[in-house]
């Protein structure tokens, strides 16, 4: 499926890895992933990585891919993101204050991009976060494309709102074998 309208030009995704994961642990047991005798162990991998590329690759060629996490335990993920070609960006936790350090770091760092990257036309953040309605306004501004990828339970409506258009997870799962048109985010003037 390839994707002719919107901003043309290379596209680059940006994971806030943990975030994803984590929506994926709570959606199979609710309050499981908070507990830190889950939290804090090797985690068995629950994110289809090759789904989410395919959707961003349907917009263009991917030019940057970069996944945000602390990846002491997420070593299990190790062949998808190796298969991916994913830039893993390593945040260690300095205290336990650090909720939004991905969400940050992936923010600065998209900004950065398309200000030194004229040819990205799209960016595909992952992650349900409230925290990247900021982001989206700026990369709007800039001129370029936005879409959003989150699961359902855990996605702030209102980031899905500030994207071009939203894609849930759950749904990049279905597709992979039937395709299905996607839903264009509602603006609602933010």
């Amino acid at each position: 499926m390839s994707h002719q309208n919107g901003a043309g030009g290379a596209v680059a995704l940006y994971w806030d890895f943990e975030n994803v994961h984590a929506s994926l642990c709570e959606e199979k047991d609710p309050g499981a992933y908070a507990r830190p005798d889950n939290r804090f162990k090797p985690q068995e991998p629950l994110v289809d990585v090759p789904a989410v590329l395919e959707l961003a690759a349907s917009y263009g060629p991917v030019a940057i891919h970069r996944a945000y996490c602390n990846w002491q335990f997420f070593g299990r993920y190790r062949d998808q993101l190796l298969q991916a070609a994913v830039e893993l960006i390593q945040l260690f936790p300095p205290g336990g204050g650090t909720k939004n350090s991905a969400d940050i770091r992936l923010c600065l760092d998209a900004l950065e991009d398309v200000g030194r990257f004229p040819h990205i036309g799209t960016v595909v953040i992952v992650g349900g976060d409230s925290d990247f309605m900021p982001v989206a306004q700026k990369l709007r501004a800039a001129g370029r494309r936005l879409v959003g990828v989150g699961t359902r339970q855990a996605t702030n409506r209102h980031w899905a709102r500030s994207c071009h258009e939203f894609r849930y997870y759950e749904d990049l799962l279905g597709e992979r074998s039937a395709p299905a048109a996607a839903v264009p985010a509602e603006p609602d003037g933010l």
